[in-house]
């Protein structure tokens, strides 16, 4: 390695866990119905690739969002691998109760920086939603489950514009205090840019360590990767992202889906850091999605190879 190299990734993690939120965050919001089989093909699939964090499902209501209604069977019919988490979305003590009946080993919170974009999302106000997680979490932790927790919109709301800085450091305090173990911070429409990641990130580490901080990035914009970049500078070493940039946002008109797990993998190669990940079984898994839900890969990797 020579000296140049060394420079350059003296500020970037040796290391970089990528959550796959794909079956869940990518899947909620397509309207034709994939079956549960081939949901579980897929999570079986990215473990094989080496993904250490798969969001398996969700615990919300299925007249709500109908894609997700077989949470409990996927999480009870799926290939678990040693040494990896299949968290899930429980938005209350209800969802809550459910999915630690499917056998749930980490569950996963959600709350926004933005009051509109609380109201239009989850349909209460922020601290309604947080009075809301209080018992769903002091359960959680007493039962040594752990707990993830999400802040949409920290660079940006569809409704409100740009969301202040101490709105996201509020809410992640709160979520903190809760007991989350990790904080995932989301660029929900896609708007943020490097230096503005920075500045985020840099006014959170007055409240929590950077080991617990990861980036959440839609590439509405085409910023996601130097976004994710700009974070690795600071030191953020977890992103989620989703195989075949599947995802979007029905109260985010507009934002595309997350970035694509094989562009930030492409990246992660070429900075010589690891990941744990086998790219060509998560290229199988990105084409067979694809050919699921009958479109092509978002990602420019994919789109790339293809031709």
């Amino acid at each position: 390695m020579n000296n140049l190299t060394t420079r350059l990734q003296s500020n970037l993690p040796s290391f970089v866990k990528l959550v796959e939120v794909g079956p869940r965050d990518g899947l909620q919001n397509e309207k034709t119905l994939i079956t549960t089989a081939e949901k579980i093909q897929l999570i079986n699939m990215l473990s094989e690739a080496g993904f250490l964090s798969i969001e398996a499902g969700s615990f919300v209501s299925p007249k709500w969002v109908p894609q997700m209604a077989d949470s409990a069977e996927i999480l009870q019919q799926i290939k678990r691998k040693q040494g990896v988490s299949y968290p899930c979305l429980t938005p209350n003590i209800k969802g809550f109760e459910l999915a630690i009946a499917a056998g749930v080993d980490e569950v996963a919170i959600f709350g926004a920086a933005s009051e509109s974009f609380s109201q239009k999302n989850i349909n209460c106000s922020i601290d309604e939603s947080m009075q809301r997680f209080m018992p769903l979490c002091e359960q959680a932790l007493a039962k040594n489950i752990k707990i993830r927790g999400y802040v949409s919109c920290v660079m940006g709301c569809p409704y409100e514009g740009d969301v202040p800085i101490a709105k996201v450091v509020d809410v992640v305090k709160k979520l903190l205090d809760m007991g989350c173990y990790e904080i995932s911070l989301g660029d929900t429409i896609g708007t943020g840019t490097p230096l503005q990641t920075q500045k985020l990130i840099d006014a959170l580490l007055n409240i929590i360590c950077i080991d617990k901080l990861a980036g959440h990035f839609h590439d509405s914009y085409g910023q996601a990767l130097a976004n994710i970049f700009a974070a690795m500078q600071m030191g953020v070493a977890i992103f989620d992202t989703s195989i075949a940039g599947l995802g979007g946002c029905p109260y985010a008109k507009g934002a595309s889906g997350n970035v694509a797990s094989e562009d930030v993998l492409y990246m992660l190669r070429g900075c010589n850091i690891e990941s744990n990940i086998d790219f060509d079984l998560m290229l199988k898994a990105s084409s067979y999605i694809s050919n699921i839900i009958g479109r092509p890969a978002t990602s420019k990797v994919a789109q790339a190879l293809c031709r």
